[in-house]
């Protein structure tokens, strides 16, 4: 199966060119507090856990927990080793937190354990990992009729070093129960020294198949009936696992790929992939290229030690592809113009990268691009002639004064005036779709410069949906697995939200209702900011500068918590907004 590149397709009728800013709102928001007994589990990053990965995966988790199926429940396990509930029916008369599970291992005896995590599998089940290694599977029973009953733990094993849980669902097939459990770690690469380049670490998602193995009539006995391993370069930003255990979707800075299954690694070409995968890890941007007006050259990195056997290279009039036997092409696209096949070539230079010289059909007109819509993974280099050419054409246009000709009423733009909301992220991101059949990657997103967000669950029976930067925006994607051709979808738009929360620089949350009806970030101490969908009002209001009549106004509202402690936990539902500090549970009613 051929892996397709794929674009995000913007819903325009989504999109609202005319909205002009967030009205700053007095109107105070319910804020209840909850005490807790016992302090909420809080592990705290050590020394040897330095790296940005670290502190993504860990540092920023977020330690409360909501039910999809009954979204006035959230979850949240104490340093006792409690899993707590707190169920709210009325705001005004919030009880304590009820205990539905008690973990009968210390996790705190390992040394390198990392907070404990839970998953909703489906209405009636749970999975749960203690921090240390262990993991539990749960029979919670339909929790929305009563959120007060004992969790049954029907499978409990060790399952190596600590992992978190990113996601996990539960399928039905053939008449056998499984449940399929996405794990993430972060462990030292041992093939990494102390003089090589990067943090020392690789991250693994582990994808986890249980079953029940008991047969009809005899007591459920559930056991782990596949392991795949997946290794990367950098935490996800998203990991999803597809209903029915059909598929797999990651977004991610770095790639990844299938190396192990059940223990065992993959034969080739998979079994080479992560070998691959490292070389490239520093070798960003993948390709370089520069161009005369006759000729366009390609310089493509390779593993070392590549031969001609092992390239993949194929080139027509308007289209090339470049890569390594077994793998995605690391170039591929449409070229800028039309290019002569015949007079192209491509060689091996010094075994460790691939020169390409395409010859331009049409001479004189220089590429502003490789590829039409570029793919973010090249960089051009100009010759030197070129660049000093470049400098003598804009001369007249610089000068050592700020502002040479201040009589303009316009004054010049200047960089130093930007502020860090004006800018994009430098990283490059790809979203990855792997079928779980074949393990191999069957649809790419290059994301570009749209930064993530944050991941929220709209609907239990589908998958997770995530936010992306486009522009000045906050668009929310959700993924449609079954549908091919447009398999993610765009549902929702934030207005301005991608240039808000930039502006934020202590930010540590961010979320949405499923309802879209306002969007919540959460700094690390106190301050909740609320940005609410633009709604009609119920007076006469003019733009004074336009002279037009205004219909709608989007609010916004800040909410400040009575409490000093670093905020753990963001959750938003249609009426509430939960967050969690080490000692209290507040609830901020947001809707009625």
């Amino acid at each position: 199966m051929a892996v397709s590149n794929y674009s995000l397709k913007v819903n325009r009728q989504l999109l609202d060119p005319s909205f002009e800013s967030y009205r700053l709102s007095l109107e105070p928001i319910p804020i209840y507090n909850v005490e807790l007994d016992a302090a909420v589990a809080e592990v705290k990053l050590k020394d040897s856990q330095y790296t940005l990965d670290h502190v993504r995966a860990f540092g920023m988790y977020n330690y409360l927990h909501i039910d999809p199926w009954y979204e006035n429940s959230v979850f949240f396990v104490d340093c006792k080793g409690r899993v707590l509930n707190l169920t709210v029916t009325l705001d005004t008369a919030l009880g304590k937190p009820i205990e539905v599970f008690h973990m009968p291992s210390d996790p705190t005896v390992c040394e390198e354990r990392l907070c404990a995590s839970l998953s909703f599998t489906s209405a009636t089940w749970a999975s749960l990992s203690d921090g240390a290694g262990r993991l539990y599977l749960l029979r919670t029973s339909m929790r929305r009729e009563n959120c007060s009953l004992k969790w049954e733990p029907l499978f409990s094993e060790e399952i190596g070093e600590p992992f978190t849980i990113l996601h996990s669902i539960s399928h039905v097939q053939a008449g056998v129960h499984s449940m399929e459990v996405l794990l993430l770690r972060i462990q030292k690469d041992p093939s990494s020294d102390s003089h090589a380049k990067g943090s020392g670490y690789s991250v693994s998602l582990e994808w986890i198949t249980v079953s029940n193995t008991a047969e009809q009539g005899q007591e459920k006995k559930y056991k782990v009936r596949k392991m795949k391993m997946l290794r990367g370069k950098s935490v996800p930003h998203y990991a999803a696992l597809e209903p029915q255990g059909k598929g797999l979707m990651v977004a991610s800075e770095k790639p990844f790929v299938f190396t192990h299954v059940d223990g065992a690694l993959l034969e080739q070409p998979a079994a080479q992939a992560m070998e691959m995968e490292s070389r490239f890890e520093y070798l960003y941007p993948i390709y370089f290229w520069q161009q005369t007006i006759e000729d366009v050259t390609v310089s493509v990195r390779m593993p070392e030690g590549i031969t001609k056997d092992d390239v993949v290279f194929k080139l027509y009039m308007e289209n090339v592809s470049v890569g390594v036997q077994g793998f995605a092409p690391l170039l591929e696209g449409q070229l800028h113009a039309p290019v002569d096949p015949e007079a192209s070539a491509w060689i091996i230079k010094d075994e460790k990268s691939l020169e390409v010289t395409l010859q331009k059909r049409s001479e004189g007109p220089m590429w502003p691009e490789l590829l039409t819509g570029g793919d973010g993974r090249g960089e051009f280099l100009m010759s030197e002639e070129q660049t000093a050419l470049l400098h003598e054409r804009l001369t007249y246009l610089t000068t050592e004064d700020m502002n040479a000709n201040p009589d303009k009423g316009k004054p010049p733009c200047n960089a130093q005036e930007l502020e860090d909301c004006d800018g994009f992220p430098e990283d490059s991101s790809n979203l990855t779709r792997f079928d779980g059949e074949s393990l191999k990657p069957t649809h790419v997103v290059n994301l570009g410069s749209h930064q993530y967000l944050f991941t929220v669950d709209l609907n239990p029976s589908e998958m997770p949906s995530f936010c992306l930067r486009h522009d000045v925006d906050a668009l929310l994607w959700q993924p449609r697995p079954d549908q091919p051709s447009n398999m993610w979808e765009h549902i929702a738009t934030f207005n301005a939200l991608g240039y808000v929360q930039a502006s934020k620089r202590d930010k540590k949350f961010a979320t949405c209702p499923p309802n879209f009806s306002y969007a919540a970030l959460g700094e690390c101490l106190r301050r909740v900011f609320i940005y609410r969908q633009p709604s009609p009002v119920d007076t006469v209001l003019f733009n004074r500068m336009q002279g037009r009549q205004v219909g709608q106004v989007a609010k916004q509202q800040v909410a400040s918590l009575e409490s000093n402690n670093i905020v753990l936990g963001f959750r938003a539902t249609n009426e509430r907004l939960f967050v969690l500090t080490s000692n209290n549970l507040f609830v901020l009613k947001i809707n009625n």
